[in-house]
């Protein structure tokens, strides 16, 4: 995957798909960006300051870069 930023967020480019996703924030690209620093959705999410009322838009956008195989599940062990 390649994050390129934008002035409106930024695109991202999965090279195993050939995909091509629109960030539409930078909160949305600091919540992608920071996914492997953080335990879970959420606290990606907190820690970009998204506020209470935008998280489930949030949630959604990375469902939908989760179902497109942009974003992968963490394997738990």
């Amino acid at each position: 995957m390649a994050l390129r930023p934008e002035p409106f967020g930024a695109l991202v480019y999965h090279f195993g798909t050939r995909k091509l996703s629109f960030l539409k924030t930078p909160e949305l690209v600091t919540v992608v960006s920071g996914l492997e620093n953080h335990p879970d959705v959420h606290a990606a999410i907190e820690a970009a300051g998204v506020e209470e009322a935008q998280r489930p838009a949030y949630l959604k956008a990375l469902a939908g870069l989760a179902a497109n195989g942009t974003i992968l599940a963490r394997e738990t062990q």
